[in-house]
């Protein structure tokens, strides 16, 4: 058999789980196996996950999903999207003389509640099969018991060291004897073996009343920060709609506002009638076709989007055919769209974990959920062992502005999840790690899997790349580009007018992007999972 890609596509007739870890992957198997169902699943390898891969998630984070209901045909939308507390105002950091919301320190680990949680405990309410106990036990051992130091958490650690050294509850964890750990050694986390704990005998309550909401609150006091009780006991997680758009032969649903879901969804729009599958698949109209469409979402996104329950976003418009037949117009198949033409702000940065998940009854749950940067805040909250995210940093601090902070507002979310159907039936689980990137990324897979007929793996796999800037001092149009395209392809573009960035082979900063496909003739399950990643696709 010719090897095209660096690993097969994973093949089960039952259920699948795929995720950045395998042991997280591994952890949500085996609930299927117990009997439980797709959310049981995900919820399994999102809280191993909070524990093997704290760099990415944590259980201080937010999350999204998109659930499909078999039974019932239908798709949900669940948001696990953190507020803001009573106490955040402008006013605060106006009289402190901040433009922008700090990205590491106390600030923002507490502007706003962790929401995963909450979004956990009412997907389980409602899809749980099995105890939340049963769900977290894997989570808990790694915690208590220990947990491996893989290749990327160390080096993750080493280069974030400056920051979590200036915390000690973080340091007690993740850099034992003031030194960061080898990959190979073990860590531990028993504040959060015994927070998990918490939630798995309590739900809900057990996170966000009790010791822990009570630690939580204590800790953000005692170091001047701005959740109270109050603010912990009232995050709930909140059912919704999910938004959706048709190309080609795919419905594809999405994370709608105040996430960046809607920025795949018009790419799309604004691609399908450009036959992409007649276009050489990687070659450089191919490329800056989708880079042109990329820049005139985003900035649609970095206009509109926001809390949609607190400010007017035009989904209905943004999403229409007509709309996109307008700025279609705006695209140039001969040179790269300038910059200062579609403007956008924003950085690539973010840390982001994701969980695809099948049962055997074809229910499905696509989960996202994340810290934003590398261990979020750098903060742990105590002696909870829980990392808290610095996701409130995305908030505008611009009062004009629609993403502005609020008390009790989420702020604009780059997480995103998606589901793909054909001919009305469940055919795709995917998503992906990458803050701005998400949606760039799963546009390249969907691309390479609707357009050219790649598997899930392959799609994966294949040579990426991401528009934007990583770091101040970039360009904003920077295209980074992995050095697996052909040179006469990045060539190409550099003669367009795009300012292409050249990547090793593979880069890590390209994202960690799972899915599992359905195939319509079998009603197997095809995983992949992104090898710039610890993961696995696991199936039974």
């Amino acid at each position: 058999m010719k090897i095209t890609t660096g690993r097969p596509a994973t093949l089960a007739p039952n259920g699948m789980v795929a995720s950045p870890h395998a042991l997280a992957s591994a952890a949500g198997v085996e609930v299927l196996r117990a009997g439980g169902s797709a959310v049981d699943a995900a919820i399994a390898a999102s809280a191993a996950l909070a524990v093997l891969y704290p760099h990415m998630t944590s259980i201080g984070g937010d999350a999204f999903w998109l659930i499909h209901d078999a039974k019932a045909g239908r798709v949900r939308y669940l948001s696990g999207g953190g507020r803001a507390a009573a106490a955040a105002s402008l006013d605060w950091f106006a009289e402190r003389g901040l433009k922008e919301i700090p990205y590491r320190g106390v600030v923002p680990a507490t502007l706003t509640v962790p929401g995963a949680v909450a979004s956990w405990c009412a997907a389980h309410a409602a899809y749980g099969r099995l105890p939340m106990g049963r769900d977290l036990e894997s989570a808990i051992g790694y915690a208590g018991d220990g947990f491996p130091v893989t290749g990327r958490l160390a080096g993750w650690i080493a280069a974030t060291q400056a920051d979590l050294t200036e915390h000690p509850e973080a340091a007690a964890i993740f850099l034992p004897g003031g030194e960061a750990p080898r990959a190979g050694s073990k860590l531990r986390n028993p504040d959060l073996a015994r927070t998990l704990t918490a939630i798995a005998e309590g739900g809900r309550a057990g996170f966000y009343e009790g010791d822990t909401a009570t630690e939580m609150a204590r800790f953000a006091k005692e170091k001047g920060g701005f959740f109270t009780i109050d603010d912990v006991k009232a995050q709930e997680a909140r059912w919704g709609e999910a938004i959706s758009t048709r190309y080609r032969d795919v419905t594809i649903f999405q994370t709608p506002p105040p996430t960046q879901g809607i920025s795949l969804l018009q790419m799309l729009n604004l691609l399908e009638p450009l036959a992409l599958h007649e276009k050489p698949f990687l070659g450089p109209d191919y490329v800056h076709l989708m880079v042109q469409a990329k820049q005139i979402a985003y900035r649609d996104r970095d206009r509109w989007l926001a809390d949609p329950d607190f400010a007017e976003v035009p989904t209905t418009r943004l999403l229409s055919r007509d709309y996109a037949d307008e700025r279609r117009r705006l695209m140039d198949p001969i040179r790269a769209l300038p910059w200062d033409q579609v403007p956008a702000a924003g950085s690539l940065k973010g840390d982001t974990v994701y969980v695809a998940a099948v049962d055997a009854e074809g229910n499905a749950a696509s989960l996202i959920q994340s810290l934003y940067w590398v261990f979020g805040s750098a903060v742990v909250a105590g002696r909870t062992g829980v990392v808290l995210q610095n996701r409130s940093a995305y908030f505008s601090l611009d009062p004009d502005h629609p993403n502005r902070l609020e008390p009790g507002k989420v702020p604009l979310h780059t997480l995103i999840a998606s589901l793909g159907f054909r001919d009305e039936k469940l055919w795709s689980v995917l998503g992906c790690m990458g803050a701005d990137g998400q949606p760039q990324i799963q546009l390249q897979a969907y691309g390479a899997m609707i357009d050219h007929g790649l598997d899930i793996q392959e799609a994966i796999e294949a040579p990426r790349w991401l528009s934007g800037r990583f770091v101040l001092g970039e360009a904003r149009d920077t295209l980074h580009m992995e050095g697996r395209f052909a040179a006469a392809v990045m060539d190409e573009l550099e003669r367009r007018g795009h300012p292409v960035n050249r990547w090793a082979d593979w880069n890590e900063l390209a994202g960690h992007a799972h899915g599992i496909v359905i195939d319509p003739a079998s009603g197997l399950r095809v995983g992949g999972s992104d090898p710039r990643s610890d993961g696995a696709a696991i199936g039974y």
